[in-house]
């Protein structure tokens, strides 16, 4: 069942604002954050979706503006959930990641994450953002390549930040699989 978003909220506000030139503008208040995380009844934001949020944007300066400020709005890592086991290897960031299902539709999968740098924990709050919600079939068909090349990720972060994010994904995908497995 499709439910329209709140106004001023979710992709509305995305479209409602051309000229969006921070996450506040394109997601005005905590509220929405949530409803941008859940859109409306929808549990996963497209890559379409997300490379619309970036066109509006414009220039680079005001993406990595959008990434930085997206990053601040993730919600905290639980500590209990901060362990070696979910800290993402091979990249230059900290970067923690942890699959759980949704205790609504146990099929789907729900991620929590934190980072200490501000781009990447923007790029991990899309990443989270977009893997919400799906299923472990629908997590391990998650194009990275395309990831980079629709958001021009590949031409505006290092080499070292892309091993970094595929290791992220990695990393998803296999506490997806990991929970698909039968007890």
């Amino acid at each position: 069942m499709e439910h329209a978003p709140k106004p001023g909220c979710g992709r509305n506000a995305v479209s409602e604002k051309h000229h969006a030139k921070t996450v506040d503008d394109v997601l005005p208040e905590t509220a929405c954050y949530d409803a941008f995380l859940t859109q409306a009844g929808r549990t996963m934001l497209t890559l379409d979706e997300v490379v619309d949020t970036f066109e509006l944007l414009g220039d680079w300066d005001q993406r990595y503006q959008y990434l930085v400020e997206l990053g601040q709005k993730l919600p905290p890592l639980p500590e209990e959930v901060r362990t070696e086991d979910n800290r993402v290897k091979g990249c230059m960031s900290q970067v923690w990641v942890h699959a759980y299902r949704d205790p609504s539709a146990t099929e789907r999968l729900r991620y929590h994450g934190d980072c200490d740098t501000t781009i990447i924990k923007g790029v991990l709050t899309l990443l989270i953002q977009m893997a919400e919600g799906r299923t472990t079939a629908e997590m391990e068909a998650l194009d990275v390549d395309e990831f980079f090349e629709r958001l021009q990720l590949d031409e505006h972060l290092s080499p070292n930040r892309h091993v970094g994010v595929y290791a992220i994904v990695d990393l998803m995908k296999k506490q997806a699989r990991e929970l698909a497995e039968p007890s």
